[in-house]
């Protein structure tokens, strides 16, 4: 089967960074140098697996994302140690953005888990509606160290009916809600049959089964230019024509096709294609390629090629923002937008409304404050061949930088 690229999220202190750690212990990813390092009092610190960076060591706490990589007799793993405080949410999305799955951590003991309807904590809620917009494909519950609490079985019920209400008031498709004790391995890699009335298999034993991210091969072809190789070192494969250089964000592409130039316009027909080792291939989406035109056309970095009125580039687009910069959102505002490597200005015209990550309703908003999820009106200086992002997660995708200061400031998904 494909590696399963998945990330772990959830609150502060919820067990992230632990439960990789156990993870890569139990499947035997980690030497015993490596173990030993990680010795704190004469205990084992799970966490410090992933947790390199020596203020997140300090700290205790998880701030950039950490990729680790494992794998069992079943497939590979490439897993994402995102952090859970609010103010690196941004990292989250980043490390969400070309996940396959998402493992939400909920910790029992923060919750008042004798209630009936425990309240969820905010970060849960958030990370939860963010990787749900960002379209990654399978979303897993893991409720975490049930083993510190007097009655786990009760603790887990409870839980488990709030979080299923959450996600159905959401709209978000979960695959499993499981109940686990990272710090001491229950129900993480072998299953535990009967713990906490739960019946289904462990958290590993479920992520062997999800599938991969499909490639857009099916949608019409869109190829983002990366790299222009003007003075081809083997122009028996260019005909010493330049090749265009990228990976194809969907479709695919043979010779013989015709394609037309975002934003010029200018029409072509694909001559050859190019594999990563520079031998005829046509390319599909998720693959890197290189395209050789039947003529000079002027093609730079950034631009696009498409298949000729499949697309109906656009100014004005309507989507769906996460807030990331420490300075708020407001209307009026300009910034630069990347396409895919394609940058444009673009104008906050109006912020339609705010979501609550608590209520989930729409309020009417006149900023966005960082880590607020929002629906906003954007007016960009030149089109760009945009899809909805519920169709497309490469060509319905933007990203907003500080035209100042030059930090990513939004998320942007095509509504």
């Amino acid at each position: 089967m494909d590696a399963l690229k998945f990330i772990t999220c959830g609150s502060v202190d919820d067990g992230k960074s632990t439960l990789i750690g156990r993870l890569l212990v139990d499947s035997k990813a980690v030497l015993a140098d490596q173990l030993a390092g990680v010795q704190r009092s004469g205990e084992t610190d799970l966490a410090l697996l992933t947790d390199g960076l020596s203020a997140e060591r300090e700290q205790g706490i998880t701030i950039d994302v950490a990729w680790r990589y494992f794998a069992t007799p079943a497939r590979k793993f490439i897993i994402g140690d995102s952090p859970g405080h609010e103010q690196y949410t941004r990292n989250m999305v980043t490390a969400a953005s070309g996940a396959d799955a998402a493992v939400v951590l909920v910790d029992a003991t923060k919750l008042k888990w004798q209630d009936a309807g425990p309240e969820l904590l905010p970060q849960t809620r958030r990370h939860t509606l963010l990787v749900n917009l960002l379209r990654v494909p399978s979303i897993v519950f893991a409720v975490n160290k049930l083993d510190a609490v007097a009655d786990p079985r009760l603790a887990f019920g409870h839980i488990r009916a709030a979080l299923e209400r959450f996600a159905t008031a959401a709209g978000v498709a979960v695959r499993a809600t499981v109940p686990i004790a990272a710090l001491k391995g229950q129900n993480v890699v072998e299953a535990a049959p009967g713990w906490c009335g739960y019946e289904g298999p462990s958290l590993l034993q479920l992520l062997e089964q999800l599938d991969v991210t499909a490639a857009e091969a099916g949608a019409a072809f869109a190829f983002p230019v990366q790299w222009v190789e003007k003075f081809s070192s083997s122009s028996d494969t260019s005909q010493g024509r330049r090749v265009f250089w990228g990976r194809v964000a969907a479709g695919t592409v043979q010779p013989g096709q015709a394609v037309t130039v975002l934003p010029s316009g200018q029409l072509a027909t694909v001559a050859q294609v190019l594999d990563h080792v520079r031998q005829p291939r046509p390319g599909v989406a998720g693959h890197s390629a290189g395209i050789v035109l039947d003529r000079e056309v002027d093609v730079s970095r950034g631009d696009w090629l498409l298949a000729p009125g499949a697309f109906e580039p656009r100014r004005e687009l309507s989507a769906t923002v996460a807030w990331l910069d420490e300075e708020p959102l407001v209307a009026g505002r300009v910034y630069w937008a990347l396409h895919g490597h394609r940058w444009v200005k673009a104008k906050v015209r109006r912020i339609v409304h705010r979501l609550d990550v608590n209520t989930l309703a729409e309020a009417e908003a006149d900023q966005l404050e960082p880590n607020a999820i929002g629906h906003v009106e954007l007016a960009l200086q030149e089109p760009v061949a945009a899809l909805p992002y519920a169709r497309s997660r490469t060509l319905g995708a933007l990203v907003l930088v500080d035209t100042a200061s030059h930090k990513t400031s939004g998320a942007v998904l095509v509504r």
